[in-house]
């Protein structure tokens, strides 16, 4: 029987991993990716790192290159992607400069529109091994600024934004070939090592910030949803 392959970019990868997901794990720091993979193959799953440079499109298509080469078809079949990555520019909209705005298409915008195209092509190609129902999911991950700009979050909300655009256009595109697609809003901080050092109050209070794990448990859910998927 092939073995699915769960591709995810960042966080809520321990919970795809228990549910009996091979993962390959994308991300920019390698020692933090590395790390990840040995403690979720040591726990019993089945991990390897692909660490990136960047989310530059160069390097999010050698990833995915690596990643195929790694899980080849048919004895695998890659049939999810997560997309996390994100890049926030919290300051008054004068203070917003340049680069803050190139920074934030880079990784929101112009590595989403990378990351997408490869997961698609790859699941295009799964036709053969899944004539009937779903091709493969591709999920995003979103945040309030999806829907709604606010004071310091122009930069932000405008990549959370395009996001959210991208997501609708390729569900109305590629639904009829039977390849899911969605968009998750998480609206709240999450917590982790990062956000504790730049918000100690949430320090002791397990229910002041939603966890990566709650985050993977609902991406996972529409994951599981999509068994059903059909043409619309």
């Amino acid at each position: 029987m092939s073995e699915l392959i769960k591709v995810i970019v960042v966080i809520g990868i321990r919970r795809f991993s228990r549910a009996g997901y091979s993962v390959a794990l994308v991300a920019r720091n390698a020692d933090s990716v590395n790390k990840l993979a040995q403690e979720l193959t040591a726990a019993g799953g089945h991990a390897s790192p692909f660490p990136a440079e960047s989310y530059s499109p160069k390097d999010i298509n050698a990833a995915w290159s690596a990643i195929r080469s790694k899980y080849p078809s048919p004895r695998f079949i890659i049939s999810a992607a997560v997309f996390n990555a994100a890049h926030g520019v919290w300051k008054p909209f004068l203070d917003v400069t340049q680069e803050d705005i190139r920074s934030s298409l880079d990784v929101n915008i112009e590595a989403a529109f990378a990351f997408s195209r490869e997961a698609i092509l790859t699941f295009k190609k799964n036709e053969i091994l899944e004539p009937v129902g779903k091709k493969g999911t591709l999920i995003f991950t979103g945040a309030t600024a999806s829907i709604r700009g606010n004071i310091t979050t122009s930069t932000f909300a405008a990549g959370k934004h395009g996001l959210r655009a991208l997501s609708q256009s390729l569900a109305k595109e590629f639904g009829k070939e039977n390849i899911h697609v969605a968009h998750a809003i998480i609206d709240g901080v999450i917590r982790s090592e990062r956000t504790l050092e730049r918000f100690p109050d949430l320090e002791g209070k397990p229910d002041s910030a939603l966890t990566p794990e709650s985050i993977a448990e609902v991406q996972l859910l529409l994951r599981r949803l999509s068994d059903a998927y059909r043409d619309y």
